[in-house]
């Protein structure tokens, strides 16, 4: 067995003993079932969904804030939640509720050093440039790239609400000035937010496109199979630091990864640059349209 792969088995089995010491570790959302079941169904109307779903207004109000955002690129305003199931479609509605119902599943209230807003704000600005992205370069999944925007950091709120030791720890070695939050996770627990977030999203068979983007976000050139999907989302989360979204600093000093040029085909550095640049303005839209 080659080297590479038994490193990386040695990080999933360490992943799993970690995930294995949370107590009361969510499982897959009731909501997340109900819809599927419903949508499962070919008879289910859009009335019908909507009822389902409006039993959380919490989930309604996000949903309308996303498909009213700027960046997803709607023609007119977005205000019940029916509409909403009939302009987006039942499969985009069915992955935005599966990625919201995960997310909200890790929600913690305000800490010290967390700020859920913040981390929501990066999370819907990271997905939404992910599909704007990938409409713009002609990408076709671009619902399927929404999802992977919004869940790419699932695994720093799951250190944050269930690992409170590694997470203080983690923030400590970041204030000495030495460590990134990412060498900061791999001092700390030998794994990232990118290995816990990709076991929990095979933990919760999660399409394996998700899982894949989530570990490798930061580096999309080490991804195998999703390359395009990493890309983007890669991009995008790069672009929500370069241009100070939301101030959620746990990507500061991200890197961009050049090899995204090759990937999405984009000819340059120069072009990259120009791509970059394109959003800044898109970018300030909807950060104000983002406030919650």
């Amino acid at each position: 067995m080659a080297e590479s792969t038994i490193m990386d088995e040695e990080r999933k089995q360490k992943t799993r003993l970690y995930i294995e010491q949370i107590q009361n570790l969510p499982s897959f959302p009731m909501v997340m079932m109900q819809v599927s079941r419903m949508l499962d169904n070919p008879n289910t109307s859009a009335a019908e969904l909507g009822k389902l779903i409006s039993k959380d207004q919490g989930l309604v109000t996000k949903i309308l804030r996303i498909a009213n955002s700027p960046l997803f690129g709607l023609p007119r305003k977005v205000s019940t939640i029916e509409f909403a199931i009939v302009i987006l479609g039942f499969s985009h509605i069915k992955n935005i509720i599966i990625a919201l119902s995960a997310l909200e599943s890790f929600a913690s209230h305000d800490a010290k050093n967390w700020n859920k807003n913040k981390f929501w704000m990066h999370s819907v600005m990271t997905a939404s440039l992910s599909k704007k992205i990938a409409e713009d370069l002609g990408f076709r999944k671009s619902g399927e790239v929404f999802i992977a925007g919004l869940l790419h950091d699932l695994g720093i709120s799951i250190i944050q609400r269930y690992l409170n030791k590694e997470f203080e720890n983690i923030l400590s070695l970041v204030d000495s000035g030495v460590f990134t939050h990412l060498e900061a996770e791999e001092e700390t627990m030998q794994l990232t937010h990118q290995d816990i977030g990709e076991f929990l999203a095979g933990k919760w068979n999660l399409p394996k496109s998700l899982g894949e983007t989530i570990l490798n976000h930061h580096k999309p050139s080490n991804a195998e199979k999703y390359v395009e999907i990493c890309a983007i989302v890669h991009i995008a989360d790069y672009l929500t630091q370069h241009y100070n979204v939301g101030n959620f600093d746990w990507d500061n000093n991200i890197e961009l990864d050049l090899g995204v040029i090759d990937i999405l085909n984009l000819g340059d550095e120069n072009y990259l640059q120009e791509l970059i640049k394109s959003y800044e303005s898109s970018i300030t839209i909807q950060k104000d349209n983002l406030l919650v």
